[in-house]
């Protein structure tokens, strides 16, 4: 206080206390610090300047929390997502340069087994006919010829008669020779038999006479094979054209593979097929690719013959066909150099199809793409990608978890 009272009296009547910018602040009369004691007014200093500083730093803060920059983000407002290279191994990441692939390479297609519809009959009455025993069932494996089912029929019983009389009246006409009948009474004992025969094997019976006219006849199989129906019911009565057996020879198999319609002209007729099933691998034949494109799925058919060694395949199975499909570089199908991807490396990101690629930074992008073909495994990539480009061929999934993540945690 002695040291106040010595001060000149304009610094003694008033002090100017301000900000660090010079802002003024209200004149304090000295008079008040003479009643005070050196400690108080001292900590009553500091409180002031305390108040004055506070409020100086907070505006920097906040302007420098508004000028922060996040992490940039790509074409399709999704940040790209930067890995190391463990962190990369333990999520099963597994980046890949691309190369242009060349279409002349094993394809890959599903499959379905049919019978051969050239090998197959089906055992059919000619005419209203009752069941009366059956000769072979269901699964049975037969030789050509084999009695398979004998039925019973007026009609047939009728033409049984009459084959018997045109053979006893031909044998007749041709014992007594032209000397002692007519050329015409020969011509028409010949007409008759000749109808009598055409009669006969129409109804499924031989073109001789064999045994009493009773009506009953066998049908047998026209070849070897496999019966594969059995609609055969012992006393029931048939009608004209119902199946009763249906026989297929399995020595000999097709396969209807499918392929897209863009993929079928590089397959050409009497190139060799691979069919593989439980693991079996067959050799086939192509035979002739369809000449019609589903409507629905865009998809054409290859039909293979395959020879069905051990009876393994059947009718209804589903296998998997390899070809070898021609080189059409020499008639300019851009195909030939088209770059393809893992189908699994193509990925669906907020409505887009994306690949992931990697940037000049290492970043890992979503790069949207236009897909072709899916050939096996691999998919055909015809716009958004080429020879050179760095992409995830493995564990693209976990890449996209990792950007969803990253989005989420940025929102």
């Amino acid at each position: 206080m002695a040291q106040l009272r010595r001060l000149p009296r304009r610094h003694r009547t008033a002090r100017t206390l301000g900000r660090p910018g010079g802002h003024p602040m209200r004149e304090l009369s000295m008079t008040p610090f003479r009643l005070m004691s050196l400690p108080l007014a001292a900590a009553l200093l500091l409180a002031m300047a305390a108040c004055s500083k506070t409020p100086s730093t907070a505006p920097a803060t906040i302007a420098e929390a508004d000028g922060a920059e996040g992490p940039a983000e790509g074409e399709d407002g999704i940040a790209p997502v930067q890995l190391d290279a463990a962190a990369m191994k333990a999520a099963g990441i597994v980046v890949q340069t691309l190369q242009p692939s060349s279409m002349s390479e094993q394809l890959r297609a599903p499959g379905e087994v049919l019978d051969n519809a050239y090998g197959t009959a089906l055992i059919t009455p000619s005419v209203e006919a009752l069941v009366v025993r059956r000769h072979a069932k269901l699964g049975d494996e037969v030789r050509a010829g084999a009695p398979l089912v004998t039925l019973s029929s007026v009609e047939v019983a009728n033409a049984q008669a009459e084959l018997r009389i045109a053979e006893q009246e031909w044998r007749r006409v041709s014992a007594l020779g032209r000397e002692a009948v007519s050329g015409r009474r020969i011509n028409e004992a010949q007409v008759a038999l000749d109808r009598a025969r055409a009669t006969a094997q129409a109804y499924g019976l031989p073109g001789t006479a064999a045994g009493r006219s009773n009506g009953q006849f066998t049908l047998t199989a026209p070849h070897a094979g496999r019966i594969t129906e059995d609609a055969v019911v012992v006393g029931e009565k048939i009608e004209p054209g119902k199946t009763l057996f249906r026989l297929v020879d399995e020595s000999v198999v097709w396969v209807d593979a499918k392929l897209p319609s863009g993929i079928v002209p590089r397959i050409t007729p009497g190139t060799e097929a691979t069919v593989v099933f439980n693991g079996e691998r067959l050799k086939g034949t192509v035979q002739h690719p369809a000449h019609r494109t589903s409507d629905t799925t865009r998809n054409a058919v290859v039909r293979i013959e395959v020879p069905n060694r051990d009876d393994r395949l059947h009718s209804g199975d589903y296998v998997d066909v390899f070809f070898e499909a021609s080189d059409v570089a020499k008639d300019g199908n851009a195909a030939v150099t088209m770059v393809s991807v893992p189908t699994d490396a193509v990925v669906q990101l907020e409505g887009d199809t994306v690949v992931f690629r990697r940037n000049a930074t290492g970043a890992l992008e979503p790069t949207p793409v236009r897909t072709g073909e899916a050939i096996g495994d691999r998919t055909v990539i015809r716009e958004g990608l080429k020879p050179g480009d760095a992409v995830v061929v493995e564990g693209a999934f976990a890449v996209k978890a990792q950007m969803l993540k990253s989005q989420l945690g940025e929102e």
